[in-house]
């Protein structure tokens, strides 16, 4: 029997890993190898939070369709310019 690898996400650790990143990255003090590596890391990262964000925008609608059967949430597209 092969075991599913589940592995929790923590959405709080990951963001406070890209600020991390990203201030290293803006200081211009490493190198580009270490750099491209950061980057690469924070595009992870930043998928992995789109991922979890878009997760939990399900389920809330989950919970209200449920709830009322009559709400309409409209997810709102994180690129959209207010």
């Amino acid at each position: 029997m092969v075991k599913k690898k589940t592995k929790t996400f923590d959405f709080e650790s990951a963001l406070a890993e890209l600020e991390i990143l990203v201030d290293r990255m803006e200081q211009g003090e490493t190198s580009l190898e270490a750099s491209l590596q950061d980057f690469e890391r924070g595009i992870e990262l930043t998928r992995a939070c789109q991922t979890a964000l878009q997760e939990a925008e399900q389920k809330v609608q989950i919970l209200l369709d449920k709830d009322t059967g009559a709400v309409d949430f409209e997810p709102q597209d994180p690129q959209a310019k207010p």
